[in-house]
């Protein structure tokens, strides 16, 4: 047998200590890799939404008018929503849905309502204020909402003896919300005829 000519190394020799150590300071090491990883909502790529970002975005959708219970008396019928629009109405971030509702009725004019709705997180929609009762017998022409302000062309009778087809009165006005209620405006030089 051969004698190396190297000096003995007693450090190079493995050991069952050496290899726990050696385990023992890997696992350390990535412990603290997974503790020092980038905060994902940091990256462009990936969307992190908290909890409270969730219910923000949800409380931000418009009520939906389908949803909706509307004081009309229109027997087995039901109602009907004619034309809708989302709008923050008050400034405070969540979007309200103004509804024109009247009967479903086959043929004739029935006389609309015009609703403002709201709606809390996981609650049906509730009716906050009636712009127009359909017991006024008017209906909706031009309808908007735009920039917190409700725009519509109110149509309406001089006389029970004007056929329901053919209202002969119009009048332009105007809702806003001011000092918690709705102010509303009319528009003197749209209107027609007197009453309405």
């Amino acid at each position: 047998m051969q004698t190396s000519a190297l000096p003995d190394l007693a450090h190079t020799d493995t050991r069952p200590m050496h290899w726990l150590a050696t385990a023992a300071a890997m696992a350390a090491v990535i412990a603290a890799a997974g503790l020092l990883q980038p905060d994902s909502s940091a990256s462009a790529s990936t969307r992190h939404r908290t909890t409270a970002q969730q219910q923000h975005e949800e409380a931000a959708v418009a009520p939906d008018p389908a949803k909706a219970d509307f004081p009309l008396d229109c027997g087995d019928v039901g109602d009907t929503v004619a034309k809708q629009a989302p709008g923050d109405l008050d400034g405070d971030g969540k979007p309200e849905t103004v509804a024109v509702v009247h009967c479903a009725a086959g043929s004739g004019t029935p006389p609309s309502g015009v609703y403002v709705l709201t709606q809390a997180s996981g609650a049906a929609p509730r009716i906050v204020a009636t712009l127009v009762d359909p017991a006024q017998q008017l209906t909706i022409g031009d309808f908007t909402v735009r920039d917190g302000v409700i725009s519509a062309t109110l149509l309406g009778y001089s006389s029970s003896s004007v056929p329901s087809c053919c209202p002969d009165q119009q009048e332009k006005v105007t809702w806003k919300w001011q000092n918690g209620a709705f102010t509303r405006n009319s528009d003197t030089a749209g209107s027609t005829g007197a009453g309405v």
